[in-house]
């Protein structure tokens, strides 16, 4: 049977865990743009793109408008555009063209994120219904349209006793195959690795040959990457591809609620007893045959995060919410009309 306790506690009552103080600097310390020059060597390719106050500002704003697409002219053989379209990357011209000239860079398709959340709750908005984007307008569809990077944006610090200035990066990763059953989630409490589970919530019955490998290179990989990282307590990702013989990091993430404990619970991971020798190995734990998450691959993620399809294609054009909106008025105007017809006649 499952090993997972239920526990409402994490769910319901965050206040009530023993976690301890997180000041605003750990935070800031989980930021990619904050540990990635560290250990640049051990993460797949990514670059970072410093963001302006205008850019921010263009995410936080309501609405998604896209930078104009450049079409061919072809009688200076330049490139123009349709001088009626509103071009928000007016106020941010290096970053427009930084974001398209590190794509060309990276070969042509590239991951984002910000400085901690990557927006996976964006996919649907996607053609391909991943993260992968091709271009720069790719790049702020996902970006706008994901909850993950307002949390980034607004609530940075939720929980902290402080706050502080963050200074915002785009993140690009090269996009790459990335097999999700061999990402693994680390927990380090007072600078030691207590625990390790999957990443994904589907049962993978190879893995079970694989776990014991898998720990101890984790270990390894936690004893001579990320000992020397500058709080005692705090969780990171890895991916190990085949043929299994090298630790990639992934991210770096607080301890703290907002991060999903996965087939621990926050209660047990604050209170397990301290390791107490070199011996120690860390509970490594995988989705069973009979768990109830082996079956969540039918259950559509990050649902709640959705729009209407409509409204989704109305945005995908300059002026097709502006005609959306505009025929929801006359559609609403006439409703009124017959309701002010029908209160007449009764």
């Amino acid at each position: 049977m499952s090993q997972i306790p239920i526990d409402m506690t994490d769910a319901n009552q965050h206040t009530t865990l023993p976690f301890p103080p997180i000041p605003a600097q750990h935070i800031l310390n989980c930021s990619f743009h904050a540990w990635h020059p560290k250990y640049r060597t051990k993460t797949p390719k990514a670059r970072l793109i410093p963001l302006s106050q205008a850019f921010v500002d263009y995410l936080r704003a309501d609405g998604i408008i896209l930078p104009p697409e450049a079409t061919r002219n072809d009688d200076d053989s330049g490139y123009s555009d349709d001088e009626d379209e509103e071009d928000p990357s007016e106020a941010w011209p290096e970053i427009h063209d930084k974001i398209k000239s590190t794509i060309a860079e990276l070969g042509g398709k590239v991951v984002p994120k910000l400085n901690w959340s990557a927006p996976k709750d964006a996919t649907w908005m996607s053609s391909t219904n991943d993260m992968e984007c091709r271009t720069a307008n790719e790049v702020y569809l996902l970006l706008k349209s994901s909850d993950f990077i307002t949390h980034d944006l607004e609530q940075a610090f939720d929980g902290c006793d402080d706050t502080a200035d963050v200074p915002y990066h785009l993140v690009l990763r090269k996009s790459f195959n990335l097999n999700p059953s061999l990402e693994f989630r680390c927990f380090v409490r007072d600078k030691k690795l207590i625990a390790i589970t999957q990443r994904d919530m589907n049962h993978f019955e190879f893995l079970f040959d694989l776990r014991s490998d898998f720990s101890l290179q984790i270990e390894d990989f936690f004893d001579e990457t990320l000992k020397d990282f500058p709080d005692p307590n705090f969780t990171f990702d890895v991916y190990i591809p085949p043929p299994h013989e090298r630790v990639w990091l992934i991210d770096i993430n607080p301890w703290a609620p907002r991060t999903d404990p996965l087939l621990f619970s926050w209660l047990e991971l604050l209170t397990m007893d301290e390791p107490e020798d070199e011996d120690f190995v860390p509970e490594f734990r995988l989705v069973q045959r009979d768990d109830p998450e082996a079956y969540q691959f039918s259950a559509t993620k990050y649902s709640a995060h959705k729009l209407p399809k409509d409204v989704v294609d109305a945005s995908m054009t300059p002026s097709g919410m502006k005609d959306m909106m505009e025929e929801w008025k006359r559609v609403m105007d006439g409703e009124g009309q017959e309701d002010s017809e029908t209160d007449e006649a009764g």
